[in-house]
């Protein structure tokens, strides 16, 4: 069983690369943004990207900690 201190251990690399992919998820939106919009960049439009980028971090954290991708690509390149 886990004791406490790999449980927070776990829970603070999430929020890290939960973080980290809300920053990129917002930069490249306003890149997008600023590339293919008529749009000034404003602080509504920065506000809604925000909005938008929170919840594919989330899912993308989610299934790359659930899935081991590791394990998938012994499966599929293993030599027969």
């Amino acid at each position: 069983m886990e004791n406490n201190k790999t449980k927070w251990q776990r829970l603070e690399v999430f929020f890290e690369f939960l973080i980290f992919g809300i920053i990129i998820g917002v930069i490249e939106d306003l890149i997008a943004v600023e590339i293919v919009a008529d749009v000034p960049v404003t602080w509504s439009v920065v506000g809604i990207i925000v909005l938008i980028a929170i919840p594919f971090a989330l899912l993308g954290e989610v299934l790359v900690d659930r899935i081991d991708f590791v394990s998938i690509f012994q499966k599929v390149f293993k030599k027969k």
